[in-house]
């Protein structure tokens, strides 16, 4: 007999995408992104950081100061290195996972990509001009977005093989 508790395909992608968020360096916010096609095969992963090439030891991590000595100038948000990663650069009718909403420069980027759909876990800058930004643009560009529900609360991985655990 077959299990029944395995990841269904929005957990599985969102579980890539939370996972990806664990390459992050950013102290204050790890976010994760996954890009999945029409087939469920991936087709792109990302997470925040600074460009490639900027060491994450010279650039600041800070949130507050002067913008240059902040962190915002300098990061990529998960959503663009998902896309910029992607191994296709046609990602007409696929689907982004990512852990926040997206902000509005990155639905930007999702729109243009030809991304259709965008499942996330967060909305916790609803209210922000960005977030309230980037649902107009959503919505002005017919693509839906959705807070994924699950029925689960964590995910356990484990480095040792079920034999290894007595499992």
């Amino acid at each position: 007999m077959k299990r029944t508790d395995y990841l269904n395909w929005d957990e599985y992608f969102m579980a890539v995408a939370l996972l990806s968020a664990q390459r992050s360096k950013d102290p204050s916010t790890q976010v994760g992104a996954c890009v999945a096609n029409a087939q469920n095969k991936i087709v792109g992963v990302g997470y925040n950081g600074f460009p490639r090439g900027c060491s994450d030891d010279e650039l600041p991590w800070d949130r507050s100061g002067g913008f240059l000595d902040t962190k915002y100038p300098y990061v990529c948000h998960a959503e663009l290195n998902a896309v910029l990663n992607a191994i296709s650069t046609n990602l007409q009718g696929c689907r982004i996972y990512v852990g926040l909403f997206p902000c509005n420069e990155c639905t930007k980027v999702i729109i243009q990509s030809g991304i259709r759909e965008i499942i996330y876990l967060s909305d916790k800058y609803r209210d922000t001009d960005q977030v309230r930004a980037s649902k107009i643009m959503l919505d002005k560009a017919n693509i839906p977005y959705r807070q994924l529900k699950t029925r689960m609360d964590s995910l356990h991985l484990s480095f040792l093989l079920p034999e290894e655990t007595g499992r």
